[in-house]
């Protein structure tokens, strides 16, 4: 058996879920965000920031990777620390008054 057999199939699930991914925190974090326009609370703004970073972090190392050619631990690692930042700013968003 190739260990090539289903790559195709587990790229296509993969672009499929990234994209999900996109949609869903794209959603969360706008509602975030429209929550924070209409407050205008402080921690309502960073917890849409961070939602935004993760969303972006998640999706970011297969575009690099895909699209500009980025080695992939170089992209892993830019998700990696995008997601840290996001989840830092969400929980600072937690704490702030």
């Amino acid at each position: 058996m190739s260990p090539y057999t289903g790559v195709t199939e587990i790229a296509l699930a993969l672009a499929v879920v990234k994209t999900l991914v996109l949609v869903v925190g794209g959603i969360i974090t706008y509602v975030a965000f429209k929550a924070y326009r209409r407050t205008r609370q402080r921690p309502l703004g960073f917890l849409a920031a961070g939602f935004g970073l993760v969303t972006l972090g998640l999706v970011l190392a297969g575009m690099l990777y895909e699209l500009l050619s980025v080695r992939l631990a170089t992209g892993i690692l830019l998700e990696s620390l995008l997601v840290l930042a996001g989840f830092l700013v969400i929980a600072y968003s937690l704490y702030a008054k």
